[in-house]
């Protein structure tokens, strides 16, 4: 199969550019309608958020489920400071340690959007001793909006308060050497892989093997993405990033394979038949146990849904932080899906 590299570079470049931490995805869900629209698709969602695409199959008697999600990782005010700066918490769980001098914008329930950045209780090395060492943790990291103000009235009189969602820059960026470096790979790459997988469908007239669900996500860094779950679906495949890193053996340049993360391990049958399709393909994978990670899959099975599930993800490195992988990991991870839907 030859995937549309642009497409898939233009789709990365313009879903990261819309912000959606965790249950703030109407913006970004309303953009992905317009891909799918454009693709000759339809979209529909349910209560929670998340956009369920339809693909009828060459045999009707299966129904199988692809599930990547939009949503990422964020902030929100957690209160409005004295002096006028913002305190904060997290929206699922960035590593903090990356977000010192980010800059930031700030979303009040009014729809105005203001800007700031991301600053250290102890800022400068030329007044604060401890300004290399002190651990940047959610009391000593706040924001200082681009505002003229230095109360707390002053702000809420901006209409900024408890609550308003905290938005920081991806600073997305694609070598000529095909690296993709960027906040929240995890998992738009993902969502942008999808997008250019069912673009090539459609133009080839290629019927996936089974009936297939895609189902983009809203929810997932915060625990419950798919909770609720669709009947009548036999398997679900989730892709989401792979890990690398300590023990591990993949690189940016393997789609992996997850056998375990720290929900248990995934469906065995389902998890070799990826091993034996990537195989055949000859693709560069890997298969990996993620000591530290959840998925849709373990919050579709913690909520009693009788499915089978595999994880697999191209591979990204630094993970919850400046994230980075390669477009080979990328194609590699397409064809895999593509050889699951299509050729098994």
């Amino acid at each position: 199969m030859k995937i549309n590299q642009q497409y898939v570079y233009q789709t990365i470049h313009e879903i990261m550019a819309i912000d959606s931490p965790s249950g703030f995805c109407q913006t970004i869900i309303k953009h992905i309608e317009k891909y799918i629209t454009n693709l000759g698709y339809q979209l529909t969602q349910t209560n929670k958020g998340n956009a369920i695409i339809s693909m009828e199959g060459q045999d009707t008697s299966k129904t199988v489920a692809i599930a990547a999600h939009v949503d990422t990782l964020g902030l929100m005010v957690r209160s409005i400071k004295a002096n006028g700066r913002l305190a904060i918490t997290t929206v699922g769980g960035p590593n903090l340690a990356t977000l010192d001098s980010e800059n930031v914008r700030i979303y009040t329930r009014e729809q105005k959007v203001y800007t700031g950045t991301i600053f250290s209780t102890s800022s400068a090395v030329h007044v604060y001793k401890d300004a290399s060492t002190k651990e940047r943790n959610l009391d000593n990291l706040e924001i200082i909006l681009d505002e003229v103000v230095s109360s707390k009235e002053e702000v809420v009189n901006l209409g900024i308060n408890n609550g308003d969602y905290i938005c920081f820059d991806t600073k997305t960026m694609i070598t000529e050497s095909g690296f993709i470096k960027s906040r929240f790979l995890d998992d738009k790459l993902s969502v942008a892989m999808l997008l250019s997988l069912l673009k090539f469908m459609k133009e080839g007239n290629i019927k996936p093997k089974y009936n297939t669900k895609i189902i983009i996500t809203t929810h997932e860094e915060v625990g419950h993405g798919l909770a609720y779950f669709p009947s009548g679906i036999d398997e679900l495949l989730c892709v989401d990033m792979g890990c690398i890193g300590l023990d591990l053996n993949c690189s940016e340049f393997d789609v992996s394979i997850c056998a375990k993360d720290s929900s248990g391990p995934y469906h065995y049958e389902m998890t070799n038949q990826l091993i034996d399709i990537a195989k055949k393909l000859e693709l560069s994978y890997a298969v990996d146990i993620y000591p530290f990670y959840g998925s849709d899959a373990s919050a579709a099975l913690r909520a009693g849904h009788d499915i089978k599930t595999a994880l697999i993800g191209a591979g990204v490195f630094a993970s919850h932080g400046y994230e980075r992988t390669h477009y080979q990991a990328v194609e590699n991870t397409i064809k895999l899906i593509y050889g699951y839907l299509v050729e098994e």
